[in-house]
């Protein structure tokens, strides 16, 4: 893990240096895309750059949140394409290790309820900052709203760490020697996220065998999950005109 993390430092080191506030730009919106080329590695160096005078301090803050937005933007996309139906029966499939079903109505739930905030918080969150944009989608949430709370969030974050970047100039070399483990550190906690994701719908699995219940209707406790989301069946469509507008129109066959 390592030689990977350094590569990855180096990488941003060069490209930053090469590009400007354009290259920090460019690397917010990957690093939206993929978390683990994590913003605390790439902005305190823009801001580092800034004191120095080689970067524009507020060139580099608008090409960050403007990345950011871009990346975050197309995670939306990605959720609102993928739509709450067929992410549903997706978690319902045995292969599907991110989720069961009443996760997704679980999280559904409280996206509605709290999905403002949520979105404005999470960007200050490795690896959720990127994870949150698709449950926005899936849920429909007003893109207006979406792209607002994101842009306030990502600005506030971006501004707190080109300014510690920038106020620690001084102490650069004692900095950076901090820099690099920060990539490995984020690395880390997405492979343990993934690994306890795998292992947490391992054991729902054999709960819910063990008592007798159908995995794919199960909570993670092995027990039939209520209707959490107030959506009802997912797979079950409403003719009077009353569909909520979270339901999509591509749906997964039920079979495995």
């Amino acid at each position: 893990m390592g030689s990977i993390t350094e590569w990855i430092s180096d990488w941003v080191f060069r490209l930053v240096d090469a590009l400007g506030a354009i290259g920090v730009g460019l690397l917010l919106f990957i690093e939206t895309v993929v978390p683990p080329i994590p913003s605390e590695l790439i902005l305190p160096l823009a801001g580092f750059r800034s004191r120095d005078g080689e970067l524009n301090v507020l060139a580099v803050w608008t090409s960050a949140t403007l990345g950011a937005l871009a990346g975050a933007l197309v995670l939306y996309y990605l959720g609102a394409w993928l739509g709450y139906d067929r992410l549903h029966a997706l978690a319902g499939k045995r292969w599907f290790i991110l989720a069961t079903r009443a996760d997704v109505e679980r999280g559904y739930a409280l996206f509605d309820r709290h999905g403002t905030w949520l979105v404005l918080v999470a960007r200050c969150i490795p690896i959720i900052r990127s994870l949150i944009s698709l449950p926005a989608g899936v849920a429909r949430m007003s893109v207006v709203k979406f792209l607002t709370f994101t842009a306030i969030g990502s600005g506030i974050w971006n501004a707190a760490l080109i300014g510690a970047g920038w106020l620690l100039a001084d102490n650069w070399e004692r900095v950076e020697g901090y820099l690099s483990p920060v990539s490995k550190i984020v690395l880390a906690l997405g492979v343990a996220f993934v690994a306890f994701l795998v292992t947490r719908r391992f054991l729902a699995r054999r709960r819910a065998l063990a008592a007798g219940v159908d995995p794919a209707v199960a909570d993670v406790d092995g027990s039939p999950a209520p209707d959490l989301d107030g959506l009802g069946d997912p797979n079950v469509y409403p003719t009077d005109g009353g569909r909520h507008s979270a339901r999509g129109v591509a749906r997964v066959p039920g079979r495995d």
